[in-house]
């Protein structure tokens, strides 16, 4: 029999209260998080919701996280309930003050789409999050970065506005990788290929795509 961690518990480390398996905490149906991925908070994990900012029902966008991410204290998500129209003669939002106001603008004009973060990404602390941002698989946010475009698959970024530092494999490695989605393996399978995805044998790891 195969042991492993239960991803639907709250709480995965026993008497530690700020680390959770995050899915098990998200009240918001536009907040869709896979199994596997924590929060780690420092003061409360229950916070993550409130570092979803301008994030509106009427507005309808969706934050999606993969699977087996790690997402350190104070990263933050804006979302597109924070943009006004650029295109207008005025950025002032007359139309959510209602009164007559109500059709005035249209919020279509303002939403970049649903923001996306892959799966084994690692957002370090205190990283924000703009839009309709969509980050790769395997990537790292820096600390304190502001990510403002798209992030490629295992690549590393920092700094305001994020930029990129490296790719954290060569290219053939990162197709392999991309290739296997270790993260949709069964959880046995997994458990059993822990040694190997937690080391750098390339060799092992093409073993496991043949």
């Amino acid at each position: 029999m195969v042991n492993y961690p239960d991803p639907n518990i709250l709480y995965p480390l026993r008497n530690y209260k700020r680390l959770c398996f995050l899915k098990n905490i998200i009240k918001n149906p536009n907040i869709i998080v896979g199994d596997f991925t924590y929060y780690d908070d420092l003061d409360n994990p229950h916070n993550f919701e409130k570092n979803v900012l301008y994030h509106f029902d009427f507005i309808g966008d969706k934050l999606i996280i993969g699977k087996f991410c790690a997402i350190a204290s104070d990263v933050k998500f804006i979302m597109n309930g924070s943009n006004h129209p650029l295109n207008y003669f005025t950025t002032y939002p007359f139309a959510i003050f209602g009164h007559g106001w109500e059709n005035t603008m249209s919020v279509e004009g303002t939403s970049k789409g649903d923001t996306f973060v892959g799966n084994d990404v690692w957002l370090g602390y205190n990283a924000l999050i703009m839009p309709g941002i969509n980050i790769g698989d395997g990537a790292i946010i820096a600390t304190n970065a502001v990510v403002t475009k798209n992030v490629e698959p295992y690549t590393i970024v920092g700094g305001n506005p994020a930029k990129l530092i490296r790719k954290r494999f060569s290219d053939e490695v990162i197709n392999l990788l991309l290739q296997l989605q270790w993260w949709n393996w069964s959880i046995e399978k997994i458990t059993n290929n822990i040694s190997i995805l937690c080391s750098n044998n390339i060799e092992n790891l093409k073993q496991l795509n043949s």
